[in-house]
C-alpha cells in the first residue's frame, strides 16, 4: 500500500516526500506535520481497514520528518550535517525490511496452514489387503530361454570401443626446430652479419618466426653463431661462426623435438 497525504505545498506519496526534504528540494518549513497526519487518518479512514505495513512506513517517515523539523528549529550550536539526517532514513530501510521479512515468514506460515487443514480432510486407510485375495505377482522371465540369457550376457560383458575424435578435416602444419637450424646452417656462412628480422621477412605466420628464433637460440648454444643486440628492442644481430662449442648469448636451454601450433600462442 502506497502512503500519499496531501498538503498545501505537497502532494503525492510519502516517500517521495521525505525524499525531496532530504535533498533540499522542498522546504520543510512549508509543511505542516499534522495536516499530513490528518491525510494519512482521513485516507484510513476511508478504506476501512488498517495495513500494519502502511501505518509502520508512516510512522517511522513522520519520526524521521519530526526530528529534522525539530533539529532545524531549535537553536544548537552546530549545523546538522546532511549525513546525520540521512540516519532516520536508513532506520526507515532497516525497519521496512525487517517488515517484509516478517510478511514472507507470514505468508509461509499461512500457506502451511492450507496444506494443513486439506491434509485434515483425508482419511488414510488403516486396513491392508484382505487375506482371502492372493496377488499373484507377473513373471519375469516368462517366454525367456537361456539362449537369450546367454546372448543378453555377451552384450553386457563385451568391451566397448574407444571414442576416437576424427581429426581428419584438420590441417595441421607441424614445424620443427631441427628443420630451422638446417635452414640457418645453409644460409648464415655466407650471409655474414644479418639481422633477425631479415631472416624472418619471408615468414607468414608468427609460428614459423617462433620456430625460427628458437632455432637461433640452438645455434648460439652450440657456439656457431653470435648474437648481437645494441639497444633496448633493437634489431638481433646474428653472426656466423662455424664454431662448435660452449657457446655465448642468450642461448641458455635445450630445445628438442617439434614444435606444433598448440604449443606456442601469442
Amino acid at each position: 500500500m502506497v502512503v500519499t497525504v496531501s498538503t498545501p505545498v505537497y502532494e503525492g506519496p510519502l516517500d517521495a516526500l521525505l525524499h525531496l526534504v532530504t535533498t533540499h528540494q522542498l522546504e520543510l518549513y512549508d509543511i505542516p506535520l499534522g495536516d499530513v497526519v490528518e491525510a494519512f487518518l482521513a485516507d484510513m479512514r476511508s478504506t476501512g481497514t488498517v495495513d500494519l505495513s502502511a501505518l509502520s512506513e508512516f510512522l517511522v517517515i513522520l519520526a524521521v520528518l519530526v526530528e529534522l523539523k525539530s533539529r532545524r528549529l531549535l537553536p544548537g550550536p552546530d549545523e546538522v550535517e546532511t549525513d546525520e539526517e540521512m540516519e532516520g532514513w536508513e532506520a526507515r530501510d532497516v525497519l521496512l525490511a525487517r517488515l517484509l521479512e516478517c510478511r514472507a515468514y507470514g505468508a509461509a506460515g499461512d500457506a502451511f496452514a492450507v496444506l494443513a487443514e486439506r491434509a485434515a480432510a483425508s482419511v488414510p486407510r488403516s486396513a491392508g489387503i484382505d487375506d482371502t485375495i492372493v496377488v499373484d505377482p507377473p513373471d519375469l522371465l516368462e517366454g525367456v530361454d537361456p539362449g537369450q540369457v546367454t546372448q543378453a550376457y555377451l552384450r553386457a560383458t563385451a568391451p566397448r570401443p574407444v571414442p576416437v575424435v576424427d581429426l581428419a578435416h584438420v590441417t595441421v602444419d607441424t614445424l620443427t626446430v631441427a628443420e630451422a637450424v638446417g635452414e640457418l646452417v645453409a644460409v648464415l656462412p655466407g650471409a655474414g652479419r644479418v639481422s633477425f628480422r631479415a631472416l624472418t621477412t619471408h615468414l607468414t605466420t608468427r609460428l614459423e618466426v617462433i620456430v625460427r628464433f628458437l632455432a637461433v637460440l640452438e645455434l648460439c648454444k652450440q657456439g656457431r653463431v653470435t648474437l648481437d643486440q645494441g639497444s633496448t628492442f633493437g634489431d638481433l644481430e646474428i653472426a656466423w661462426t662455424g664454431h662448435a662449442g660452449t657457446g655465448t648469448g642468450t642461448g641458455t636451454g635445450t630445445v628438442d623435438g617439434d614444435v606444433g601450433p598448440d604449443e606456442y600462442e601469442g
